[in-house]
């Protein structure tokens, strides 16, 4: 058995999760399992999100260290459901390195979302919470228009600019210029709402939330790089925003409201979700799954907030709600809860904050 091919092999597996949006105790359980199954006598893994560090001791007694650097890419669930499988896979089979070569393989050259789909989310996600934030008609085609653009454009910038910040800050600074050419030209009656829309594309909604998991599993180091990402993310979006602002000298704020009606509130929050559920690449059945979670998330804070109005409660017990939800959808489907946490608990995320702080 060529130990150092198992070794290679079990950390192609780990870099992708990585890659794909999973957690890090996630990862580092993944390795360590699969690690522990072909009899390494002992296994140390370290994983932070930048990179991955392992060193093993064969039955023979020989000691193999790798460490891998991880490049960042976007979230793929789909992918990440894959590879959960394919290690559930190895730690039941061991197959050898050659076979885990091309389970692998077969993983990483799954057929791509298509384009249009890609489009389609980002309309959905941006438009439907344009309108979940109070929009009317025009603001939501503004928005619509918006968010079309950040998919094209964002798709092409992606290629050529890793800096989340420099990402973000040339996607917002756009994004704000065409709002207020539309507000000059007397088609957007809420620029800011359109842009609170626009913000939820933005936010690094994956980092925030697998920071504070791995905050919550005690792996302090991993938590804050992954929340010290989405604050540079943040930073970049507030410096794009205002930029615009200043060069255009256009300052507004009639302050966001939630859509009066309840259903439509209901309505767009969920098309938003969907949308995000295609943006993390989720695929098949657990797109609906999405849908539902974000769907029973607001009506909760809706229910909550009408009986006791408190923003902090109502967000407590919609939060504890989706997590539960995440955790049992994750066993039904046998699949990591950040498939069905992440797009759900995008309603509870304080966009509107965010925006006026910026």
């Amino acid at each position: 058995m060529n130990y150092e091919k198992l070794v290679q092999g079990i950390l192609n597996i780990g870099e992708a999760m990585l890659q794909c949006g999973a957690e890090i105790f996630r990862v580092e359980d993944s390795l360590y399992r699969m690690y522990k199954s072909y009899g390494f006598v002992k296994y140390d893994v370290y994983v932070i999100p930048s990179n991955i560090q392992v060193t093993v001791e064969t039955p023979e007694g020989e000691i193999i260290t790798q460490i891998r650097h991880i490049e960042s890419s976007e979230p793929n669930f789909d992918q990440l459901d894959y590879l959960n499988n394919l290690c559930r896979y190895v730690c039941q089979h061991t197959p050898d390195e050659k076979e885990m070569r091309e389970k692998y393989l077969e993983v990483i050259n799954r057929e791509p979302q298509k384009r249009i789909t890609r489009y389609a989310a980002g309309i959905m996600g941006g438009t439907g919470f344009a309108v979940f934030f109070g929009c009317n008609v025009w603001d939501a085609i503004v928005a619509l228009i918006v968010s079309v653009m950040i998919v094209a454009v964002g798709d092409w910038l992606a290629k050529r600019e890793s800096n989340l910040m420099v990402y973000n800050a040339i996607l917002s600074f756009i994004s704000e210029v065409i709002i207020i050419v539309a507000l000059k030209m007397g088609v957007a009656d809420h620029p800011d709402r359109i842009m609170i829309g626009i913000v939820m594309l933005l936010i690094s909604g994956l980092g925030t939330t697998n920071g504070i998991r791995d905050l919550l599993q005690r792996d302090f180091i991993s938590g804050f790089i992954n929340i010290m990402n989405s604050f540079l993310g943040a930073a970049g979006i507030a410096f794009g925003i205002g930029l615009a602002i200043m060069l255009f000298h256009e300052g507004y704020s009639d302050h966001f409201i939630l859509n009066h009606s309840v259903p439509i509130q209901l309505i767009s929050c969920t098309v938003a979700c969907t949308g995000f559920a295609f943006w993390f690449k989720i695929r098949g059945k657990q797109v609906w799954y999405n849908s539902i979670g974000a769907f029973f998330t607001w009506a909760i804070y809706v229910v909550v907030f009408a009986l006791k109005p408190s923003n902090f409660l109502a967000t407590m017990i919609a939060a504890v709600f989706v997590a539960f939800y995440a955790f049992i959808m994750s066993r039904v489907n046998k699949a990591p809860s950040t498939i069905f946490l992440t797009a759900s608990v995008f309603p509870l995320i304080p966009g509107p904050n965010l925006y006026y702080v910026m």
